[in-house]
């Protein structure tokens, strides 16, 4: 890998470690590009005030992209630090979302669909799920964020975890890897999913990308800075491909979110 778009910081309240952290071992490790995008802060603005559940606080946006532009800066000619974030796809509260990141500098967000509706009232993608009716929501969520043109790419697009029919699953994710080819999105094959011996990467997923022609990029998900390369992972994510015939690409082009 030379580039990696995927990566976590202590602000999230799950992962470990400073931005400065991350982009000295990324540098260690000779990558050229470093991405750093933590979970986006998310404005439920018709609940009041929430503890931290997996996510940066909006106040604590600005301080996160100062820390980030003041890394790309010290790096520059060395490492290529990029400001970024992870989101879910909330369609109540997106427009929210893009207003608070407006002005933020953030150059490039990526889709992390974990939720069905949204995380205050809706259900967990990454738990067991028979109802071909949740998968269904799952594609047409995703669907939709892909069509905002936002994204930049689509992290763990396999995460949803359905124990139905293997037809019916394909004929989903069917759906949302031809509107990620249509609208040009990159598809992420997780390399904290093997690692971790999680039930993604989906590999009945990645044989109907491959069959769509999905452009395909690996990210770390890293969540320790240790892990922001992972040669080990990223040696199976490889063979994986090369088995399917995906063609996996180096870097990705930035979105704009404006």
């Amino acid at each position: 890998m030379i580039a990696n778009y995927h990566a976590h910081t202590y602000r999230c309240g799950h992962a470990e470690g400073s931005e400065r952290d991350y982009a000295e071992k990324a540098a260690e490790a000779g990558l050229r590009t470093l991405g750093i995008s933590d979970h986006t802060p998310y404005d439920f603005f018709d609940i009041g005030p929430r503890n931290r559940p997996m996510r940066m606080m909006p106040e604590e946006l600005p301080e996160y992209a100062d820390s980030v532009r003041s890394l790309a800066e010290e790096y520059r000619g060395k490492l290529d630090i990029l400001l970024g974030v992870e989101a879910e796809y909330y369609p109540k509260y997106f427009p929210r979302l893009l207003e608070l990141l407006k002005g933020s500098g953030v150059q490039y967000m990526i889709l992390g669909q974990h939720f069905l509706n949204n995380e205050v009232d809706g259900q967990y993608c990454g738990i067991p799920c028979p109802e071909a009716s949740a998968l269904e929501r799952y594609v047409a969520q995703s669907c939709e964020a892909l069509e905002t043109g936002l994204f930049t790419y689509f992290a763990h697009p396999d995460l949803f975890r359905f124990t139905g029919e293997d037809a019916v699953y394909v004929w989903e994710v069917r759906k949302l890897c031809r509107k990620a080819r249509e609208t040009g999105t990159p598809l992420e094959i997780n390399l904290l999913g093997i690692r971790d011996g999680r039930h993604y990467p989906e590999e009945r997923f990645w044989q109907v990308a491959a069959e769509e022609g999905n452009a395909v990029i690996l990210g770390c998900d890293a969540h320790q800075p240790q892990w922001v390369t992972d040669p080990a992972s990223e040696e199976k994510a490889v063979q994986m491909a090369a088995r399917l015939g995906l063609e996996l690409l180096h870097e990705v082009p930035l979105r704009s979110l404006q």
